[in-house]
């Protein structure tokens, strides 16, 4: 692990270096890839409910103003990480996830077309190995994104869960992975984590959430209902997802940026 751990370290020294390019930082893009946390966020309907509470919120009787507030959240709503123990007995929770895995190459790929003519469809171990002929190897620690333009239709519950009736699972019909795919990339692949824009890393119409367990036995992050992959480009963005270091959490709201500095600006932001 001690070996592991010092070439992800290199491997993010020599990706900033690469992103960054001798370019001063606040002359490069960084997008944030997370939708706002309220309770309109999305989550799933055996969830309980995100409450924020306003404690104080005013003029103080001394003179100087003061805000407090409180809030109550399930760990997997709107744009968050899923850690490897959701899915997984003995590994990682929220806490125990090494800070170098939380930073990685993006790797985004486009499904789109796809996704229009199957809202059930799942990235295949061919769309990957297309992005490879495309950009070459997907490099080590990278997180992995699928693009299926999902996020327009967020936070509209009937939209994003693709239903008439959100509140019935068996109803839902949106992309995610397929588990060959997943299997493919631990097996050939070293990367710390899969994003989806969707509600799930696991299509819609799942019953066993074949990719999820896949991918959280194999110490592999998940991030979902992601936000603004247009706005990044498919290769050379470092990505940053830090949740809050939650004690024994299965997951946990994220917030994701990408910084990239060698892309055509004006397409991306």
């Amino acid at each position: 692990m001690a070996i592991r751990i010092t070439n992800l370290l290199l491997m993010f020294a020599a990706l900033l270096k690469s992103v960054l390019n001798e370019t001063p930082l606040d002359k490069c893009c960084i997008v944030d890839m997370s939708h706002t946390l309220d309770t309109d966020s999305i989550r799933f309907p055996t969830d309980p409910e995100f409450i924020f509470t306003i404690l104080t919120r005013g003029i103080e009787p001394e003179g100087f103003w003061l805000e407090l507030n409180k809030f109550e959240t399930p760990e997997h709503i709107g744009t968050h990480m899923d850690a490897p123990s959701h899915f997984a007995r003995d590994r990682w929770r929220v806490h125990e996830i090494p800070a170098q895995r939380l930073v990685g190459a993006g790797v985004v790929v486009d499904v789109r077309n796809k996704v229009k003519r199957n809202p059930d469809y799942r990235l295949s171990v061919s769309d990957l190995r297309k992005w490879e002929m495309l950009y070459g190897r997907i490099p080590d620690g990278a997180i992995v994104f699928m693009w299926s333009g999902w996020d327009v239709r967020y936070p509209n519950k009937t939209s994003t869960f693709n239903s008439n009736t959100p509140e019935d699972i068996r109803t839902w019909h949106f992309p995610g992975f397929h588990p060959s795919a997943m299997s493919w990339l631990v097996q050939n692949r070293n990367i710390s984590m899969i994003g989806v824009d969707t509600p799930s890393v696991d299509y819609a119409q799942t019953s066993v959430y074949d990719v999820h367990q896949i991918m959280c036995n194999a110490s592999i992050m998940g991030l979902e209902n992601v936000n603004n992959l247009a706005k990044i480009p498919p290769s050379r963005s470092l990505i940053v997802a830090l949740p809050v270091k939650l004690r024994d959490g299965s997951g946990g709201p994220v917030r994701i940026i990408s910084i990239f500095c060698d892309t055509d600006k004006s397409k991306y932001c």
